[in-house]
């Protein structure tokens, strides 16, 4: 079937220590540690890199600061990773690291890795909910969730220049079987990758003259985890990007937050699933961002009596 997930991220990180103390807050499992380098692990087992001094296979980062360096996609078979690294290595150098991993770079410069998927099983429960005819809950009350897990990275959003647009998708359409989801001419391009069943794996942003990370999201179980790990992310002090909401495109409930190592996190829960049946949507123009989004006006002055 060819791409199943994303396998492993690499960041290219100014002060270690403070990514480090984000992803330990975000709920990711610390699995390495060294002076100019870290290593985080999701429930599903990807991996998050973040380094002081990346790897020479990596390519140069294309904005300044901290940065996505790389998105590493996992791969079904060998089989099926052989014939990909053949079709992205026609026209540009790969090279194979000791662990592996094929390393590449796509139309915008961002690094492109191929290896083979590792998944890890990661069962869990849902929080039961109850609604009238519909009660998965008796006699239990609900507790506080102690600390959100992601369950797994979901999807990657990359910014990149609308010069030369059409080729940077038709990398990843024509050589790595990704599939046009929804196409939103002024905005950009939602992608699924063969072996998701997620409504989109990959969004290329259009940006008027520069590229750059946007996102990356993570899958957490519920509502709940996503609500209770934004609140605890800003309770240990960090900035929240954009307000609670359920985005139009994929339908998942979302929360961002500003990251250390270079654009934004997500916790996302309750995206679409689609099948072979989903056919590509093209807006002309841009949905709303969100179907909802939280807005209150409980800190507003009270009216005059």
């Amino acid at each position: 079937m060819g791409i199943q997930r994303i396998e492993s991220v690499t960041y290219s990180v100014d002060d270690l220590g403070e990514c480090v103390r984000f992803f330990d807050d975000f709920g990711l499992f610390p699995v390495e540690r060294t002076d100019d380098h870290a290593v985080f692990e999701t429930l599903t087992g990807q991996t998050l890199h973040l380094d002081t001094y990346p790897s020479t296979l990596l390519p140069p980062p294309v904005e300044s600061g901290p940065t996505l360096l790389e998105v590493v996609w996992g791969v079904d078979t060998r089989e099926e990773l052989e014939r990909l690294v053949a079709a992205v290595g026609k026209d540009r150098a790969v090279r194979e690291s000791a662990d592996g991993v094929h390393h590449t770079v796509d139309e915008t410069g961002f690094g492109v890795g191929l290896a083979l998927a590792r998944p890890k099983s990661a069962p869990f429960i849902p929080r039961p909910a109850n609604a009238l005819g519909n009660v998965n809950r008796w006699n239990t009350a609900l507790e506080p969730i102690d600390r959100v897990r992601p369950l797994r990275m979901c999807h990657v959003a990359l910014n990149i220049p609308k010069p030369g647009k059409g080729e940077a998708v038709a990398f990843y359409t024509e050589r790595l079987g990704f599939r046009p989801t929804d196409v939103v001419e002024p905005m950009g391009v939602f992608m699924q990758a063969p072996g998701d069943d997620d409504q989109h794996t990959m969004l290329l942003c259009h940006r008027p003259d520069r590229a750059g990370v946007n996102h990356i999201a993570y899958e957490v179980p519920g509502f709940d985890d996503v609500i209770e790990g934004g609140n605890y992310m800003i309770e240990r002090g960090w900035r929240e990007a954009r307000r609670l909401g359920r985005h139009t495109i994929g339908s998942n409930v979302f929360r961002f937050l500003h990251a250390p190592c270079g654009g934004r996190v997500e916790y996302a829960a309750d995206m679409d699933r689609v099948d072979d049946s989903y056919e590509t949507r093209v807006h002309e123009t841009t949905p709303p961002h969100h179907i909802w989004a939280l807005r209150t006006n409980r800190d507003q002055d009270a009216p005059a009596s």
